[in-house]
């Protein structure tokens, strides 16, 4: 089941803990009108964690991650699993969400390391690679 975490006072806050791509960023910087986190939950049990962030271009670092009237492209800027095969599930029950929720988006791109590991999730989780910065990658998702 897809949880959306819409508020700080949510108890499935408290997961913001395990980030192990953006340990950094604030929960007040997660949860906001054009920022949300979704979880995967299985019989009460956290499977996958990932924080989103909607704007209206691909950013190419965190600093990019600017607030927008008119949002159009989904930014998965970290994702972790505690559950082998959890983080594709849960970016496919995101976007559908999207798609219900948030009609204006029309991308669903990452904001990732520059790491072999989140090369190799993205690409079988049917990602392309979009485009290779200084510091990080954007992989595109299509929606299916």
């Amino acid at each position: 089941m897809l949880h959306v975490i819409t508020s700080t006072l949510d108890d499935l806050c408290s997961l913001i803990k395990d980030d192990p791509v953006r340990p950094e960023i604030p929960l007040a910087a997660r949860i906001h009108d054009w920022a949300e986190i979704f979880v995967l939950v299985d019989q009460g049990q956290p499977l996958a964690v990932t924080c989103v962030r909607y704007t209206d271009s691909v950013p190419r670092s965190v600093a990019d991650l600017s607030h927008t009237l008119q949002p159009t492209v989904a930014v998965f800027y970290t994702i972790w699993s505690y559950h082998p095969g959890s983080g594709r599930q849960l970016i496919r029950a995101a976007q559908l969400y999207q798609r219900q929720h948030r009609p204006s988006i029309t991308r669903w791109v990452t904001l990732s390391p520059k790491t072999d590991m989140a090369r190799l999730f993205h690409h079988r989780n049917g990602a392309v690679t979009l485009q290779e910065n200084t510091e990080t990658v954007n992989y595109e998702y299509s929606i299916s």
